[in-house]
């Protein structure tokens, strides 16, 4: 879908790399600037973030691979950088020296807190950003402190997907206008953004500040349940035919209690019954129960697990390339068959192709 367009990615760590390879993985021209030396220890020689993309590898404080980057710039529909405010300008690579050589160029800014703010030149991680967004707060049962699936929410979801929405949208701009322009994605922006179908149920009452007592937060029929051997179930049975349904595979329709679904006051207790109910019988047991039913409950897998699971098999969504355990690109486009993740570049591998395209630019592209 994205053929002829390029993306030059300047070597980060995190969002900004699983940006480039969206990019990739959606068929656009990603060259990924590397270091000439890996700057993590024990940092793969091959990281599948890099599947698809070409690699050439530079030193940004030497002024020959300086320039080369710059006639790279040049050619780029889009720049993706994941550094601290400053870092690039201090490079002599910021906005406004990229695009001057080129002024269609969408110059793709990913950090944690953005490029202003009293926050914006200080460390963070993922949990840091999605602390101060709000997006962390109803991220577990109450009395528990929150957590969210690791990078899940922060990193991918608030930072790397809203870089990658941006910049196709800036670079839509550019092809009707001319002028390219800088995307600041941050993190903290975009978790923030993504709070606002959880903050439509506030409109109707279903949203309380107090964790534990909102639709989504604290109801027993929307938990995830420890089972004898150890797995979990995972059950979110919202609608009350769902419901319904639930609890007939428990053997529970007939309970007074279990009948009021919406009483907030009782899902504490309710969620006791039902850790004990489920804790009596091993995972698969229960899956087996509920198989083939519209109750909504689901197992808990790891990614290997996942990619064992029939409706994940048959879909090909887990893939092994090289020997490391991927997921296919997504999402998927009629007529169009599913793509199966390219292999990644070794750090400079295709520095000698990319150069040669340098100096022949009109058979390049």
């Amino acid at each position: 879908m994205l053929r002829g367009i390029r993306i030059v990615e300047i070597e980060a760590l995190g969002p900004a790399p699983f940006a480039g390879m969206l990019f990739a993985d959606l068929g656009a021209d990603v060259i990924v600037v590397h270091r000439k030396q890996a700057s993590m220890p024990g940092a793969p020689d091959r990281s599948l973030l890099d599947r698809g993309k070409r690699s050439i590898a530079l030193d940004l404080k030497d002024a020959d691979d300086v320039a080369v980057l710059m006639r790279l710039v040049a050619t780029a529909d889009g720049l993706i950088e994941g550094f601290r405010p400053g870092i690039m300008e201090r490079l002599g690579l910021g906005p406004e020296t990229c695009l001057a050589a080129n002024k269609r160029l969408v110059y793709g800014r990913m950090t944690g807190w953005g490029q202003d703010g009293p926050l914006a030149h200080t460390a963070g991680h993922d949990l840091n950003y999605i602390g101060v967004s709000g997006a962390l707060w109803y991220g577990s049962l109450p009395g528990e402190p929150p957590m969210a699936p690791p990078t899940l929410v922060g990193d991918i979801g608030g930072g790397a997907l809203y870089l990658v929405i941006g910049m196709l949208a800036a670079i839509m701009n550019a092809r009707a206008s001319g002028a390219g322009t800088v995307v600041d994605a941050a993190i903290v922006d975009g978790s923030a953004h993504m709070m606002n179908l959880l903050m439509s149920l506030a409109q109707s009452g279903a949203l309380a500040a107090e964790r534990g007592r909102s639709l989504l937060d604290g109801p027993h029929w929307c938990r995830v349940y420890r089972a004898s051997d150890g797995g979990f179930i995972g059950v979110q049975c919202i609608e009350p035919k769902f419901y319904v349904l639930f609890l007939d595979r428990l053997g529970l329709a007939t309970d007074p209690q279990f009948a009021n679904q919406f009483d907030r006051d009782l899902w504490p207790d309710l969620g006791n019954r039902l850790a004990a109910i489920f804790a009596a019988k091993p995972r698969d047991e229960w899956i087996g129960l509920f198989e083939g039913s519209d109750a909504c409950v689901a197992p808990v897998l790891s990614p290997h697990e996942a990619a064992l699971h029939p409706h994940m098999a048959q879909r090909g969504s887990w893939l092994t390339v090289d020997g490391a355990l991927q997921a296919a690109a997504a999402p998927r486009f009629s007529g169009w068959a599913q793509k199966t993740p390219a292999k990644s570049p070794a750090r400079g591998e295709h520095g000698a192709e990319i150069r040669a395209e340098l100096a022949n630019p009109d058979a390049s592209r």
